[in-house]
């Protein structure tokens, strides 16, 4: 799918126009960025670093609602060509500022450069939509961000080596003002788009049209709640980029060499992150890639600040070489890579979601609302992270708290989502690690048929693995003693549980309600996980349930887990392995058949005995 798109008249002119945009964006920050640290120095250059990044991104604050409104209002290719036309303007304003060595005159460049990429944001997304199938949009939105940050990489390098060379400035005056060009005219190859809001009355003002945005698109609660997804991306990574150059020169003691080599590896990173996330989200967004994304950008982020920490700053200049060659080096490079990578599982699937959700008629203004989500999300952290530059925290504590903030952002990720983001990353989790297989989906229960689901118990994983394959109407029967440990009730919020108290008799009552009412029920008639290999001791309960409330037994079988770590079989008994081969076969579903005249205590046995014989049918596989 990358090669059709990248061939495509819809997709191509865009994806350079792009490329090249962002590579501009980047070469002017990034040599600005040396010109600070190298020639003002480090009393005051760190801050500057920290205003640079800050400046480039308060314009998407400002002018993104109307941004929005003209790109939903006009046609989208004819906004781009004219932005960037334009934008040529801008570069004539930076090369004389590269010419004459005025850092002011570059500031002003970079605010302008801002302004027009918040009026291009809401164009560039808002296309994809247009031109791509929902199928396509993933593959899309990879390549976009992987050609932004493969432009940023580099726009890093060329700025960051060009300006710390002497002599350079005319050649990177004339370079800015060619890519300039270059990208004006990837845009007029632009496809047509159509006008998406004709009738739409552009509201000039952007402070009202902002404010207007922001309204709208929280009275979509889905919607919101992915913007501010994507916002904490855009935070996370302004936070590390704006860091990483200090963290080079002033704790490493590096060349502007080992500053592009870093970024070499957080930009790579991205993009590969970037493209496996369209890889893994075939026909939809991999929503589950979020959690996990959020997940490693915490782990990543912590084990940084570790390493940042235990840093002696050296006594003479270090190279790439150098810095390669050392474990402190190698290890910051890994922790960069891998927070890169998260980073980009993360997003992609957030921002095509975002896309999709978003009405026809109001995309721009959706995608030009996200950008100024994010936009205040690192204005705000650029900030934040230089007050407490000023007040003295370290680096080290800096990425500490960014990496405690991520697995917060896990969290409230996955509470947002509810039981069906629960259900896609345990899917995911499975198999991904264990390969998981499900067969006889035809099986399941449909909603409001009286049925319970009967799985057989292997391992500790058991429930989480049944929660991931089943519909979201089945709730699980869980004992109320495990219901109140303080590890499961953390998960019980996310998921459709009935607790039941096995030594009151009358317990199940309400789950038999629940069954007659219609509700699938999902219970381990074993009482306890096997430690045999076989199946234990099938209890009467679950059978009385199905009997009473007239329901079918789904039996369900589970090979595999028995053979983890989380299997209570020894050594002695299977091969055990960390993530074994899995595979959960649901069979036919199954009716206790009964005597009529059975009562009482004879009746309850008599069901408890069929059902133990479904049991074991179930757990022996199938010839073949």
């Amino acid at each position: 799918m990358f090669r059709t798109l990248l061939t495509s008249s819809r997709f191509a002119p865009l994806f350079w126009t792009q490329f090249l945009s962002a590579l501009s964006d980047s070469f002017v920050k990034n040599a600005l960025v040396v010109l600070i640290l190298y020639e003002i120095g480090s009393t005051e250059g760190a801050t500057l670093v920290t205003l640079a990044g800050a400046v480039l991104i308060a314009p998407f604050f400002i002018l993104s609602g109307v941004g929005g409104q003209f790109a939903d209002r006009f046609d989208k290719a004819a906004m781009a060509e004219r932005i960037k036309r334009a934008e040529i303007a801008v570069a004539v304003v930076a090369a004389a500022g590269f010419a004459i060595g005025s850092i002011t005159m570059l500031f002003v460049a970079l605010a302008l450069y801002g302004a027009f990429a918040a009026l291009f944001g809401p164009i560039k997304y808002g296309i994809l939509p247009v031109h791509l199938a929902e199928s396509e949009l993933p593959a899309g939105n990879a390549l976009v961000e992987g050609a932004t940050f493969t432009a940023i990489l580099a726009g890093t390098i060329a700025g960051t080596l060009a300006a710390g060379n002497d002599g350079s400035a005319w050649l990177i005056a004339v370079s800015v003002v060619g890519l300039s060009v270059l990208c004006w005219l990837a845009a007029t190859r632009i496809p047509p788009t159509g006008e998406a809001a004709p009738e739409l009355v552009i509201d000039r003002n952007p402070w009202t049209s902002t404010t207007t945005l922001l309204t709208d698109l929280r009275s979509d609660p889905r919607i919101w709640t992915g913007a501010l997804i994507q916002a904490w991306f855009w935070l996370v990574g302004a936070i590390a980029l704006s860091l990483l150059p200090t963290l080079v020169k002033e704790l490493i003691g590096g060349t502007e060499g080992v500053i592009a080599a870093c970024l070499l590896v957080f930009t790579v990173g991205i993009a590969w992150g970037s493209l496996l996330a369209a890889r893994a989200s075939k026909t939809r967004p991999n929503m589950a890639l979020v959690p996990v994304g959020a997940l490693l950008m915490g782990l990543f982020s912590i084990d940084l600040a570790w390493v940042v920490s235990g840093i002696r700053v050296p006594s003479a200049p270090v190279g790439v070489a150098e810095f390669v060659s050392s474990l402190q080096g190698m290890r910051i490079l890994a922790d960069l890579a891998g927070l890169a990578i998260a980073g980009g599982l993360y997003i992609v699937p957030a921002f095509a979601a975002v896309q999709i959700w978003a009405p026809v008629d109001r995309k721009a203004r959706v995608i030009a609302g996200c950008n100024v989500v994010s936009a205040g999300f690192m204005a705000a952290a650029g900030v934040a992270v230089a007050a407490l530059q000023s007040q003295g925290f370290g680096l080290g504590t800096l990425f500490l708290m960014l990496g405690v903030m991520n697995f917060a952002a896990f969290w409230l990720v996955l509470r947002a989502w509810g039981r069906a983001g629960v259900q896609d990353l345990a899917a995911f989790v499975y198999r991904t690690l264990m390969g998981l297989e499900v067969r006889g989906r035809e099986n399941l229960p449909k909603e409001g048929e009286r049925a319970i689901i009967a799985p057989n118990h292997v391992s500790l994983l058991d429930a989480s693995m049944m929660h991931a394959i089943l519909p979201s109407h089945a709730a699980f029967a869980i004992d109320t003693g495990m219901a109140n440990t303080w590890w499961v009730k953390p998960f019980l919020k996310l998921v459709k549980a009935q607790p039941i108290d096995p030594t009151k008799p009358l317990g199940t009552r309400h789950l038999i309600n629940a069954v007659k009412g219609g509700e699938t029920l999902v219970i381990f008639p074993e009482g306890r996980l096997t430690v045999t290999g076989g199946l234990m001791k099938v209890y009467d309960g679950t059978a009385m349930i199905a009997d009473k409330a007239d329901a079918v037994v789904v039996p369900v079988r589970i090979d595999g887990p028995e053979r983890s770590p989380f299997g209570y079989l020894n050594r002695y008994q299977t091969r055990k392995a960390w993530f074994p081969k899995t595979t959960i076969t649901i069979l036919p579903p199954v009716r206790l058949a009964l005597d009529q005249s059975l009562k009482g205590r004879a009746r309850r046995q008599a069901a408890g005995a069929k059902l133990q014989d479904i049991m074991v049918d179930s757990a022996v596989p199938p010839a073949n």
